[in-house]
């Protein structure tokens, strides 16, 4: 059997068109979450910024993948999407283009994750996250109710960044 795909194998587009390849954060913990402006769970991009403020400097980072896919929450354009993110909340992590992350035509990412945890693991509306090990693996899925600066989250995030390459 070849080996499994690894998470760094993937690719976003940058909410300001340019590449975002997965392999340039290789060697720390990655956090993937499908986002929306128009959510009752957007309120946790408070929570992910201070998420990436407290651990960007030993190695995570956060990535926001705004998605329309559940419940029409993100009719925006890119340009829309990065001004109501960077206003309303001060985010500075990276944003990618808008996708769809559910679905049989989901970004390849997506489908991928999904197919490592199975589709009761994958994204079933907004504000989901995967973490990322450094190495590419999936390390940990949690749905949106999980808010970012849960234990769950934050424990993980830990054990990863102690085994991260320095």
């Amino acid at each position: 059997m070849a080996d499994a795909a690894k998470a760094f194998e993937f690719s976003f587009t940058g909410i300001d068109g340019s590449p975002m390849p997965l392999a340039r954060f290789k060697g720390g913990p990655v956090l993937v979450v499908n986002t929306a402006s128009q959510c009752g769970f957007t309120p946790q991009y408070r929570e992910l910024q201070s998420l990436w403020e407290k651990y960007r400097g030993s190695g995570l980072t956060v990535i926001a993948v705004p998605s329309n896919d559940f419940g029409h929450q993100e009719p925006g354009s890119n340009e829309e999407i990065k001004q109501f993110c960077e206003k309303n909340y001060r985010v500075d992590f990276p944003l990618a283009a808008k996708e769809k992350v559910s679905g049989g035509d989901a970004h390849p990412f997506y489908q991928w994750a999904a197919n490592e945890v199975g589709e009761g693991a994958a994204p079933s509306w907004n504000f989901h996250k995967y973490l990322i090990g450094p190495y590419g693996e999936l390390a940990g899925a949690y749905p949106s109710q999980v808010k970012p600066l849960d234990r769950a989250i934050t424990d993980d995030i830990e054990r990863l960044l102690a085994t991260s390459k320095p």
